[in-house]
């Protein structure tokens, strides 16, 4: 299979918005993957801004920004209202991630049905690399992943990498 190059420097980030309490070993595996990427070339990082992943991969990019001021954390936002039923905490977060992204994309002004199938499908047109956190199937995680898959895109599995179980078929 020839990966797709279109965006040889873009990633983007997939992942389940619950996650395992110990999200220092997701981090560390992530941070080991994102500079091997860093160092061959890769500058740009979208993120969904939801809670679970989204947050644990944003806050990672901006960390590694300190190091690499080359890189860029995009954020392509499903709507404007997304936390709108959050936690204080995890709005908190959201809105301090918001602020410090270089750049901030909405799909939708409202919530619509399709809006985070339009984000995941301008993830996947517009990067060369799927970072994900994939433990389960029957997930949008999962169908997001397929289709970056099927679209050609590298898929980096951090659950795989963290070495914590997973309960999908391996197919990364």
């Amino acid at each position: 299979m020839t990966l797709k190059t279109t965006r040889p420097r873009t990633a983007f980030f997939a992942g389940h918005r619950k996650l395992p309490s110990d999200t220092e070993s997701i981090a560390a595996a992530l941070k080991n993957e994102l500079i091997m990427l860093i160092e061959s070339g890769y500058r740009f990082f979208g993120a969904g801004g939801a809670t679970g992943f989204d947050t644990v991969a944003a806050l990672a990019v901006l960390e590694l920004r300190e190091i690499y001021p080359h890189i860029r954390l995009i954020l392509v936002l499903p709507h404007r209202a997304q936390a709108k039923h959050w936690s204080k905490k995890n709005v908190a977060v959201y809105e301090d991630t918001k602020s410090r992204a270089d750049k901030v994309v909405y799909i939708s002004d409202e919530f619509t049905k399709d809006c985070v199938y339009r984000r995941n499908r301008h993830f996947i047109n517009e990067s060369g690399v799927c970072i994900c956190y994939l433990s389960r199937e029957d997930s949008g995680t999962e169908k997001t992943v397929r289709a970056a898959r099927k679209e050609g895109l590298q898929i980096i599995n951090i659950a795989e990498k963290a070495g914590l179980q997973i309960k999908v078929k391996r197919f990364t």
